[in-house]
C-alpha cells in the first residue's frame, strides 16, 4: 500500500479530496509518553480517493493538509472528533472548518450514547471491522500491510456511515441539532486550555480558601511544567502530591521533602523550588482574593423528587422521538433543572434541546403536565387549565 511520505505527493493528494463535497478522516497518536499526542498517521478518504500519510516522514511539511483542514468548501468528516482536532489545531493553529462528528450525529439518530465507530459500522452498513490491529504502536516503522489496511478502513467505512446518517438527519429535519453541536467542537475555546483553569479538573479535596489558593498555583505550575516539557502531568507531579501541598503548605524545599506523597531526593531537583515558588504566591494572596470552595445550594423542598419525574420524562422523550439520552441532559442537568428550574444553565433549556425536551420539563415543573401509567405504558398529558 503506498503511503505519503514527501511534500509533492501530500500537495497533490490534498488537491484531489479538496474537489469533493466532503472526506473523512482519522489520525492515529500516541500520547502515554507526552503532554501532546503524537501524530503518528493520517488517514483521509473522499468518494474516489483514499490516502495515507506519515507525518513522522522527515521530507513532508503538512502545510497543505493544513489548507485542506481550513478550506471551508469540504465537509471534514470525523467519529468521535475531539481528541482529532486537538492535534490538528495544535500542530496548524487552526480548526477544521466545517466538520461533522458522526458520534454526535448517531446520538441525535438514537443509536445510543456515545456509540463506538466499530458499532456504527456494523449497525449501519452491516460490515464488521477487524480489531487485532487496534493496539498497533503507530511510532513504528514499517507497518505492516495488515496494520495499514486497518488505518485505512476507518475512512472508507466512515464515508458510507457519513452518507447514512447524513441523510437520516435530512429526512427527520435534524441536521440543524448537530450544527449546534459542531459549533462546540469548533470553537477555539474548546481547545485552548488555560493553566490557570488546570485545578477545575482535579477533584475538590481540599475546602479552605488557602488551601485551593495553594492547589489553583500549584496545577497552574504543573500544566506549564508539563507542556513545556512535553511529559504526562503525573509525569511532572502527582494529583495526590498536589492535595498533600494544598493541605501542608511547605514554606521551603525541606519540608517539602518530608511530605508522604513526594518521592526521596524529589525535593532537590530545580522542579522543587518552582513548586514551593507557586506556594509562596499562593499564601501572598489577600484573602479576598483566594478562591472559595463552590457550596451547592440547598435544592428545595422537593427537588428531589421532581428530578426523578424528570428522569421518566426525559426516558419517555427519547424513545418516542429516537435520541439518546445523553445528548440532551444528565443527571446533574436534571437535579438543576428541578432546583432551578427556568434559571438553570444547562443545555437541556436551549435550542433544540429546549424544543424537544426542556419546554415539557418546565411545565412538569410547573403543574401544566402530569406522567400516568395507563395501558402498561408511562405517557406524559398536558393538564387543562
Amino acid at each position: 500500500m503506498n503511503i505519503i511520505k514527501e511534500t509533492d505527493a501530500l500537495f497533490s493528494a490534498c488537491a484531489n479530496l479538496a474537489q469533493s463535497d466532503f472526506l473523512t478522516i482519522d489520525t492515529e497518536f500516541i500520547r502515554e509518553t507526552t503532554f501532546w499526542p503524537e501524530l503518528c498517521l493520517i488517514q483521509m478518504a473522499s468518494e474516489d480517493h483514499e490516502f495515507i500519510v506519515d507525518p513522522l516522514s522527515q521530507d513532508l511539511d503538512l502545510q497543505p493538509f493544513f489548507e485542506l483542514m481550513a478550506d471551508r468548501s469540504v465537509v471534514k468528516v470525523f467519529h468521535a472528533a475531539r481528541q482529532d482536532i486537538e492535534i490538528i489545531y495544535h500542530l496548524g493553529r487552526l480548526i477544521p472548518h466545517p466538520i461533522f462528528d458522526t458520534q454526535v450525529a448517531a446520538m441525535v439518530c438514537g443509536f445510543g450514547d456515545s456509540v463506538s465507530y466499530d458499532q456504527l459500522v456494523q449497525r449501519t452498513c452491516g460490515e464488521r471491522i477487524d480489531k487485532s490491529s487496534r493496539f498497533t504502536d503507530w511510532r513504528r516503522r514499517p507497518l505492516s500491510e495488515k496494520q495499514l489496511t486497518y488505518a485505512l478502513a476507518d475512512v472508507t467505512h466512515l464515508r458510507d456511515v457519513y452518507k447514512v446518517l447524513n441523510t437520516r438527519l435530512d429526512e427527520e429535519g435534524r441536521s440543524h441539532w448537530v450544527k449546534e453541536e459542531m459549533d462546540i467542537l469548533e470553537s477555539p475555546s474548546t481547545y485552548d486550555l488555560h493553566p490557570e483553569d488546570a485545578w477545575k479538573r482535579l477533584r475538590m479535596r481540599v475546602r479552605k480558601p488557602h488551601e485551593l489558593a495553594v492547589m489553583k498555583h500549584v496545577a497552574a505550575w504543573r500544566e506549564r511544567e508539563a507542556r513545556e516539557r512535553n511529559v504526562p502531568r503525573g509525569r511532572v507531579l502527582k494529583d495526590d502530591a498536589i492535595y498533600e501541598i494544598a493541605q501542608q503548605q511547605p514554606s521551603d524545599t525541606a519540608a517539602l521533602g518530608r511530605l508522604r506523597t513526594i518521592s526521596k531526593g524529589w525535593e532537590r531537583s530545580q522542579a522543587a523550588q518552582g513548586v514551593i515558588d507557586a506556594v509562596s504566591t499562593a499564601m501572598a494572596l489577600p484573602k479576598e482574593d483566594m478562591p472559595r470552595p463552590v457550596r451547592p445550594a440547598q435544592a428545595p423542598e422537593g427537588a428531589a423528587a421532581a428530578s426523578e419525574l424528570l428522569k421518566v420524562l426525559l426516558k419517555l422523550t427519547t424513545e418516542k422521538h429516537g435520541v439518546a439520552p445523553k445528548v440532551i441532559a444528565n443527571a446533574d442537568d436534571l437535579e438543576r433543572i428541578a432546583a432551578e428550574g427556568e434559571e438553570a444553565k444547562v443545555a437541556a433549556l436551549k435550542g433544540w434541546r429546549r424544543e424537544l425536551f426542556g419546554e415539557k420539563a418546565l411545565g412538569l415543573l410547573r403543574g401544566e403536565m402530569a406522567l400516568r401509567f395507563i395501558d402498561r405504558k408511562v405517557e406524559a398529558v398536558e393538564l387543562a387549565d
